[in-house]
């Protein structure tokens, strides 16, 4: 999708801000249609409750949540449908049969083959009608059961402990490697596809199998590339992204999946680990942090988002061009994800 930010103009920027509006964040009704600095502080507003990268731009995340929050349960009948149904109706849903001790897996908002089989499995419990559908009176029925919402999930606790689980070495695992979006410019060096390269090397000579996951002038969307880390079964997922323009942090950044309600006990691991190895490799502090972008979000295994360059540094980003640092760089990533399987545990 186009990305819209401050300055633009069009119907599509009235769409965004009726949306916002609807959502509680207030606009002034002037200048509407117009991409202002309220609107972007809007934008960044909701980017921070949705635990998205607060840029105060509106990409394929930010618009895809902003519809998404439009949902409320009953809103609509929910069952499996592809493409998947997403939206805050389906995490409220999965919330409850959580609550409720029926595990739909990971709280991320998209009515997947997990929360199917747990709303069958609640229909089963209840005598009713085993179909997968959630209409008004499978609602009424959860309700009436009186679940409470801010219980632990069962899919974080469960993850903990297939985390405490894993054994054994790197040798012969699938690592997915993300080299996110290709540059829009077809003459822009594109230096995280020279990175990913570069961890792939590393894991390579760590015993693992890296795949990476975009070669070449193809761009796939975030969610297609989440949907090829999956296809390959990969054991982990590392997403190389360009932090531009959000100097949130003076060094390197790990995210893994996290919002206010639940998160990823192995993604939070990996990215701890992955952050100490650049740490010791740049000699920069960074920060470690939860987000719910679709490349941390849609992949079934442990994922981590790295940033490994403070965003927007114009030597940073010329450092990460030069041979040496992106050697250091993957060796260091690398390292991170051995010691997830071999040495360090939760």
């Amino acid at each position: 999708m186009q990305i819209y930010r401050l300055g633009d103009e069009g119907p599509e920027i009235l769409d965004i801000q009726h949306r916002l509006h609807e959502l509680g964040f207030m606009l002034p009704a002037s200048e509407r249609g117009v991409y202002d600095e309220e609107t972007r502080a809007a934008v960044r507003a909701f980017q921070a409750q949705r635990s998205l990268r607060v840029d105060g731009i509106v990409g394929p995340d930010t618009w895809g949540q902003l519809v998404e929050a439009s949902f409320r349960l009953g809103d609509r009948t929910l069952y499996v449908h592809a493409p998947l149904l997403r939206g805050d109706d389906v995490r409220a849903l999965q919330r409850k049969l959580d609550a409720l001790g029926f595990d739909p897996g990971k709280q991320d908002g998209m009515y997947g083959p997990a929360t199917d089989a747990a709303l069958r499995e609640f229909q089963r419990n209840v005598g009713e009608d085993v179909d997968g559908v959630v209409g008004l009176h499978t609602i009424a029925t959860l309700e009436r059961m009186r679940p409470l919402d801010d219980a632990p999930g069962r899919g974080v606790v469960r993850e903990t402990e297939e985390l405490r689980a894993i054994r054994g070495r790197l040798d012969g695992h699938v690592i997915a490697i993300d080299p996110g979006q290709a540059p829009p410019e077809r003459d822009t060096p594109d230096v995280h596809l020279i990175l990913a390269r570069s961890v792939a090397v590393e894991l390579a000579r760590l015993g693992a199998k890296p795949a990476i996951l975009r070669e070449g002038p193809d761009d796939p969307s975030p969610s297609a590339r989440a949907a090829m880390a999956n296809a390959m079964d990969a054991m982990v997922c590392v997403s190389l992204h360009p932090g531009e323009g959000v100097p949130e942090s003076s060094g390197p950044t790990c995210s893994y999946f996290g919002s206010q309600a639940t998160h990823s006990p192995a993604g939070r691991h990996l990215a701890e680990l992955i952050l100490e190895e650049l740490e010791h490799e740049l000699q920069l502090r960074g920060r470690v942090q939860g987000l719910t972008v679709s490349m941390l979000r849609e992949t079934r295994m442990p994922a981590v988002q790295v940033e490994a360059l403070p965003p927007g540094d114009e030597a940073g980003a010329a450092a990460l061009r030069a041979p040496d640092t992106a050697t250091r760089v993957g060796r260091a990533i690398a390292e991170g994800v051995r010691r997830f399987f071999e040495d360090e545990r939760a």
